[in-house]
């Protein structure tokens, strides 16, 4: 597969290059495939490996065609087609996901002048992810599409391998996507797109407890085919991996995500056999998840400090464990649903998935955005549109923090056009208004308009008011400590007049400008 760009993006280009299952998504069709047609639109495979696998169907069509296109000539059976190929089109691209639209795009725009025979490795209708988007275009299209049968790689493999697929069960996977693709799979599988010595190490690495041996596949069909069982720790060292090697795992004693299916595992064995979790209720458990998702925030809270790239093994450690805690209400919730026939953990999995999937329209689809901002608007968007909400404050959590709820209020209220113009100077006349209604009203009332005030003023200057009182607070509590200890006793600090706590707090506020 490809030439020595792609090959080199591969890493970043692995979520948009998933087939058959490996990233679900919904289906998109690119209206800018979809020029005026003329022609007709013919793809052959040119069989997996030399000359003589090609079908005398395919090798008639590529005879008598006016005009043929190579997915790649890096194939043996190329030799026989005299046409230009799309290498130079993965020499130059970033992702794969962008040279499969481009060569889509230019195979459209050349059958808008006449016919057209595409020809591609193997099948047509094995990991061919042009041809997947040539079919969504022509949905849409009044375009004359034919896809002739053709050899696939996977006749060699189960020749070589004397294994019969469907007796056996073997599961096809996407080398790019690997981990996730074979998530609960326990084999055999034949894993495709290994194209390069970097996707068999990630491969390799995806197992907690990974196989003993693997079987690797390397150019089927050819006077050089090789078929080597290889111990699992020389997976990435044994040969130099090129665009028609496969591999063969037949069997996964522990499948990739086992841990995660041993953790749901053991939370049904908790629910069932502890008198604690026995007796637990999604309002009973209300509380442990506030308190497991705080102890998150402290942790993160800590690590602030650091840069993200910034290691530090006794928080990393810390924040794991916090996480697991979290992650052990989370699986808990679901396990109480579950046994009502409501949803499984498996149901949260695939609902965020595709949640995410159909929220990210710039990445799995045709939308542009190239900043925060703008990927931020589009969410809203979408979500505006999921729910069908009668009010842009619907779906603001009411239990939320009262300065991170009167945020969301007034975001979402300037979101939907609610605000003024004049900048943060606005918010600074609301909090003298409101401070001076306190003045003559000290009420809980008034007190509160003049916090939500305070709250625009932090919204305007771009201020997460939350955090900022938090990190107020924590410096009030660190400046506090160092007056403890100046006054020496609570006795001390309890008699102590204004003066001498200014003092005090004026040496710990030197302190803490030494300190940092």
């Amino acid at each position: 597969m490809g030439a020595s760009r792609c090959r080199s993006h591969a890493r970043r280009a692995t979520r948009c290059v998933g087939f058959h299952g490996a990233l679900h998504r919904p289906a998109r069709r690119d209206r800018r495939l979809s020029p005026d047609v003329a022609g007709r639109l013919t793809i052959v495979g040119l069989g997996p490996a030399g000359p003589e696998l090609i079908t005398p169907q395919v090798t008639e069509r590529l005879a008598a065609a006016p005009m043929v296109r190579l997915r790649t000539a890096r194939h043996p059976a190329a030799v026989v087609v005299d046409a230009p190929s799309y290498d130079h089109v993965y020499e130059a691209a970033d992702r794969f996901a962008d040279l499969y639209e481009e060569i889509a795009r230019d195979l459209l725009a050349l059958v808008a002048v006449d016919d057209l025979v595409y020809a591609v490795p193997g099948s047509p209708l094995v990991l061919e992810r042009t041809v997947e988007l040539v079919r969504e275009a022509a949905a849409d299209m009044d375009l004359e599409l034919e896809i002739l049968p053709a050899v696939s790689f996977l006749d060699t493999v189960w020749s070589r391998l004397q294994v019969d697929p469907i007796e056996a069960g073997v599961r096809l996977i996407d080398g790019h996507v690997f981990a996730t693709a074979a998530a609960g799979q326990t084999g055999p599988l034949l894993v495709a797109h290994t194209h390069a010595n970097h996707v068999l190490s990630d491969v390799k690495l995806a197992f907690e407890e990974p196989p003993a041996t693997a079987v690797i596949l390397q150019r089927l069909g050819l006077p050089d085919e090789r078929i080597v069982e290889v111990a699992w720790a020389d997976l990435d060292r044994e040969l130099e991996a090129d665009h028609l090697t496969s591999l063969y795992l037949p069997e996964v004693a522990e499948p990739v995500a086992h841990e995660f299916a041993r953790f749901d595992e053991l939370v049904r064995i908790l629910r069932d056999e502890c008198p604690w979790d026995r007796k637990q209720t999604h309002a009973s458990l209300r509380r442990h998840l506030l308190e497991e998702t705080h102890e998150v925030l402290e942790v993160l809270d800590a690590r602030a400090a650091l840069a993200d790239t910034e290691p530090d093994p006794d928080l990393d450690d810390h924040l794991a464990e916090e996480l697991g805690d979290l992650l052990y209400q989370i699986y808990f919730h679901a396990r109480l649903a579950s046994e009502r026939g409501s949803f499984t953990v498996a149901d949260v999995a695939r609902g965020v998935h595709d949640k995410l999937v159909i929220r990210h329209p710039h990445v799995f689809g045709d939308v542009d955005a190239d900043d925060a901002e703008t990927v931020v608007s589009t969410w809203e968007e979408i979500k505006a549109q999921e729910k069908q909400r009668d009010s842009a404050l619907d779906g603001i959590p009411p239990s939320l923090p009262g300065l991170a709820l009167a945020a969301k209020i007034q975001k979402k209220a300037a979101s939907a056009g609610f605000d003024w113009d004049g900048g943060v100077e606005v918010a600074y006349a609301d909090v003298e208004t409101e401070l001076a209604e306190v003045r003559e009203d000290p009420s809980e009332h008034e007190v509160g308009d003049l916090l939500f005030a305070g709250v625009q003023v932090a919204r305007r200057l771009d201020v997460d008011p939350e955090a900022a009182l938090r990190s107020a607070a924590q410096r009030f509590a660190s400046r506090f400590r160092r007056v403890e200890v100046l006054a020496g006793s609570p006795e001390a600090l309890a008699a102590a007049d204004e003066n001498q706590l200014t003092a005090w707090w004026a040496v710990a506020k030197s302190a803490e400008s030494l300190a940092d």
